[in-house]
């Protein structure tokens, strides 16, 4: 088995944000142990000012497992700024996310990998694409609601924008312009930078503990600000050319 120890760079890093999930915590990172033990890899969680006990037990698990990191924030910033978080300091060029609630099944990462692989070097972008999803029917209302809105108006090409498990350029990432809520906007962002996108099926599982903490405001009515501004981004992208012919006068 080969671990991130800090002597050899890992070939990914894996970030998942997280907030008020201690119950999750050891069953996830257990699970993704297992789903990369044939590769060097580490494993950062963002604590997003977890009031509970997320702290202490990443601290007991980290100490038989020098791939895994913490960061924490001192107060809840939000998932995308957790996510930020753990992409600047990865130590990979790819980067895994996945969500810390325990419903994405890390079974999936190496399909994740092995589909970037193969579509290297114009792939920026795989994503999940959660089929028999598992949630309560408010909740997959509202994603159908977001989804349906975000692809009429981006005309993206991505069924489902919500799904935490996603491998992309850990340098593209960064390049792109930061807002809140900027996870759900990766397709059509990663596209604007000339980059291809790339799917594919994963199954979701019920959250083993806890509740939701990212609930319908956040997801719907404040992402519409955002999604015109992307819409505008995207629009106001200019080209720029792939070579330049200088003539000098003789």
């Amino acid at each position: 088995m080969s671990h991130e120890n800090g002597r050899e760079a890992p070939a990914v890093s894996v970030v998942v944000p997280v907030k008020n999930e201690a119950g999750n915590i050891a069953p996830l990172v257990a699970e993704i142990a297992t789903a990369l033990q044939d590769r060097a890899f580490e494993v950062v969680y963002v604590n997003d000012g977890s009031g509970d006990a997320t702290e202490q037990e990443l601290r007991g698990l980290m100490a038989e497992r020098p791939w895994l990191r913490q960061i924490r924030h001192a107060q809840s910033c939000g998932q995308s700024a957790a996510i930020r978080t753990g992409v600047a300091v990865a130590r990979a060029g790819l980067v895994v996310t996945i969500d810390g609630d325990g419903q994405n099944d890390p079974a999936f990462i190496p399909a994740l990998i092995a589909a970037f692989n193969a579509g290297a070097p114009r792939i920026g972008l795989i994503a999940g694409q959660r089929a028999a999803r598992k949630a309560t029917g408010f909740k997959k209302l509202q994603s159908r609601v977001a989804n349906g809105i975000r692809s009429a108006v981006l005309k993206d090409g991505t069924r489902d924008t919500g799904c935490g498990l996603k491998a992309f350029r850990r340098d593209l990432f960064l390049s792109l312009p930061y807002f809140d809520g900027l996870h759900r906007f990766l397709p059509a962002l990663v596209r604007r930078e000339g980059f291809d996108v790339g799917y594919i099926e994963v199954f979701d599982r019920p959250r083993r503990h806890g509740t939701s903490n990212y609930g319908f405001w956040d997801r719907l009515w404040i992402g519409m600000v955002d999604l015109f501004g992307v819409w505008w981004l995207i629009r106001r992208k200019k080209r720029v050319p792939q070579s330049v012919e200088v003539t000098l006068a003789h």
